[in-house]
């Protein structure tokens, strides 16, 4: 066998020119380890930034070209300020130089002090004639604090299904689900999986991480009854069979623990949806919804006619006629005209998802939770959907995002999402990443962000390269911070970042100045720095959402029993044996029961809340999360019911059924959301929050 030769590494000219596009020549796995990446990834990378780098010619005419640039520069695309500090980017503006600052509001100001928020427009005109335009971020200097501590509900939404449910949950059960858990256990908040547009297909990807649009929800949240018109539709003997089919939908999954079968719940509620199209709305109803049309404007116009184009040319529009893969083309203008009826039903789908998301919020509010609704924004989207489509300038032809090897994963990851191109997200002012926060602030009352360290630098993939030859490309930390704190302040809301596993330094630090809150999962929090053991709770942060599992993790109940390894084995996928993953299991949990036992949290079955020792032990975990200082604790409801079963199980596709599992009791009985209003176990777990460490 001839051993494969080493990647080129890039030489010093190709590392200059890459530093001055924020694109990384090395990263570090390990303090202690810097791996260098390859020439061909740095040169594939900047390929997709518009840069030529294919010969030492170009890479030496690039560079000497991207230095001009910056030298002969005034201000950047996008500068920043923060609360009534001015701009660090004006300090290094020639003396004299005269500004002129047009106000999101509509003013005119002379001075870059005291700005109102929102995202105005610069212009500086310098001694020498010079002007440069900008865009000017004012945003306030950090988001407040959350007022006291709260606790809350963590849920995969299509997984709880209730007795209106047509097969998967839906919005109509998240409001029920936010009334009954504020109003009758207390809780603060309801966090949800990202409720995106997904990418139609046959059969549809379940995960909601990969979705079609970001920007819009899926409408098969629609609870459809809920719809005013639904009791006006004229044919009601096909609405009585489209129940049928509906109740029938539910019990194959709630009596005969079939899987959610997304593709049957759309099919069912498409054909409803097109019966309600055909009611005319009421005059109010129609004055609202031209409203939503106004206010949402081309990026609606976009989404609806990406879907009525899927529907006669595949979801794929890389595989459309060539006219149709520019939204701004003749074709696709003419195609628009010829599908407006579809156009308008896609958008009308999108007001009544918005209606009914936004109406769950209302209710949790309502019920007295201080956040509400956490909604989840997915860290990319789908390369052949509707933000891909629409907004295809501003990602990066031809990479993909995923991770680096780590010593969990040694071929790296490649998650199959294109990259927005920092320089152009830029030069539009973070136009399209305002646009996303708006819409998704419109019905949160928080914001988890997945992967938030993409916010400062994403490992981009070049097509057909495996994951270990990638490398960073950095992003305007600062700017798109500020328009993160900005939309967020201008909502009332929480940000909560999704920080878990390789953090680069001062990442962390620098959310929590801004008032954005972190991610801590206790079977991930040890002392790295010291003897490894676990962390005391006295030694978390504050600013961080604390809980003890997600949904990429195995249930509670699971990790304490060892199943997860027992599973992981069924599916072929340990990579040392089975005793061995075992034992090293076991010591983990071990090490944690032990120091539960020795701050008095493990207190046994007495006193009537405890069954059993799992409950014992579950109930201590979370005893041990109020202990901590986290001014947030999220339960993951499976945890209250007793499922062993988690909701993804990274590293699988046909192996196992990641998103489609309903939620279910110890004995995998799938428990509906009025069975939660009975269980005892979960109760029992509400009641420990709810007292506190006592």
């Amino acid at each position: 066998m001839t051993a494969s030769r080493p990647a080129e590494p890039p030489g010093e000219d190709l590392c200059r020119l890459a530093e001055l596009h924020g694109v990384a020549t090395s990263y570090s796995p390990s303090p202690d380890r810097t791996v260098t990446a390859s020439a061909a990834a740095i040169v594939r990378t900047l390929a997709a930034l518009g840069v030529d780098a294919d010969a030492p010619e170009a890479v030496r005419s690039a560079l000497a070209a991207r230095r001009r640039e910056l030298d002969e520069r005034l201000l950047p695309p996008t500068v920043v300020c923060w609360g009534t500090a001015a701009p660090d980017a004006l300090a290094t503006l020639p003396a004299g130089t005269r500004l002129r600052i047009e106000t999101e509001q509509g003013e005119t100001r002379a001075a870059a002090e005291q700005l109102p928020p929102g995202v105005h427009r610069l212009t500086a005109t310098a001694p020498d004639g010079r002007t440069a335009h900008a865009h000017l971020v004012a945003a306030p200097a950090r988001l407040p604090t959350p007022s006291g501590r709260s606790y809350g509900l963590l849920v995969q939404l299509y997984s709880l299904l209730s007795h209106r449910s047509w097969g998967m949950g839906d919005a109509g059960d998240l409001a029920e689900l936010t009334a009954w858990a504020g109003r009758a256990l207390g809780a603060g908040f309801v966090q949800v999986n990202p409720l995106h547009a997904a990418v139609p297909g046959a059969p549809t990807d379940p995960s909601p991480y990969r979705p079609s649009s970001r920007r819009f929800p899926d409408p098969v949240h629609l609870r459809i009854e809920a719809v005013p018109q639904f009791a006006y539709i004229g044919d009601r003997e096909r609405v009585r069979a489209l129940t049928e089919r509906a109740e029938r939908l539910r019990e194959t999954v709630l009596e005969k623990g079939a899987l959610i079968d997304r593709d049957a719940v759309w099919e069912l509620k498409r054909e409803a949806l097109e019966l309600l199209h055909d009611v005319p709305l009421g005059p109010g109803r129609r004055a609202a919804y031209c409203d939503y049309l106004a206010e949402q404007g081309q990026a609606l116009e976009d989404h609806a006619t990406w879907c009525a184009l899927a529907e006669v040319h595949g979801p794929d529009w890389h595989r459309w006629p060539v006219g149709l893969r520019d939204p701004r083309s003749t074709e696709t203008a003419r195609a628009r005209g010829e599908l407006m009826d579809r156009v308008d039903f896609y958008s009308r789908l999108a007001w009544l998802t918005d209606i009914q998301l936004t109406a769950a919020q209302h209710s949790a509010r309502e019920a007295g939770m201080p956040v509400g609704i956490v909604h989840d924004l997915a860290v990319g989207v789908h390369p052949g959907g509707a933000d891909a489509w629409a907004q295809q300038q501003y990602f990066a032809a031809g990479m993909s995002v995923g991770a680096p090897p780590d010593a969990f994963n040694a071929r790296g990851q490649d998650w199959g999402l294109p990259p927005w191109r920092p320089d152009r997200l830029a030069a539009a002012g973070y136009a399209p990443f305002r646009g996303l926060l708006r819409g998704l602030f419109r019905y949160a009352g928080a914001l988890r962000i997945d992967h938030v360290m993409g916010l400062f630098r994403l490992w981009w993939v070049p097509r057909g390269l495996p994951p270990t030859e990638g490398t960073y490309v950095r992003y305007d930390a600062e700017a798109m911070l500020a328009v993160l704190v900005l939309e967020a302040s201008r909502a009332g809301a929480l940000v909560i970042g999704e920080d878990l596993g390789t953090v680069e330094p001062g990442v962390r630090e620098t959310l929590r100045d801004r008032g954005v809150l972190g991610t801590s999962v206790l079977w991930f929090e040890r002392d790295w720095d010291g003897d490894g053991r676990p962390l005391p709770p006295e030694r978390w942060r504050a600013d961080c959402l604390a809980t003890a599992t997600t949904h990429d993790l195995p249930p509670t109940a699971a990790r304490l029993t060892g199943e997860h390894v027992e599973l992981r084995d069924r599916l072929g996928l340990l990579t040392r044996p089975l005793d061995v993953e075992r034992a090293e299991a076991a010591a983990d949990t071990g090490e944690w029961l032990a120091l539960l036992t020795r701050l008095g949290l493990l207190r046994g079955t007495g006193g009537g809340l405890v069954t059993s020792e799992e409950e014992a032990e579950v109930q201590a975990v979370h005893r041990f999360l109020l202990r901590t200082p986290a001014r947030m604790i999220g339960v993951w409801l499976p945890d209250g019911v007793g499922d062993r079963r988690p909701q993804n199980l990274p590293g699988t596709w046909d192996e196992y059924p990641n998103w489609r599992l309903p939620m279910a009791d110890a004995e995998g009985r799938p428990v509906t959301l009025e069975g939660l209003a009975g269980s005892a176990r979960l109760h029992a777990l509400v009641e420990v929050l709810r007292a506190g460490d006592s």
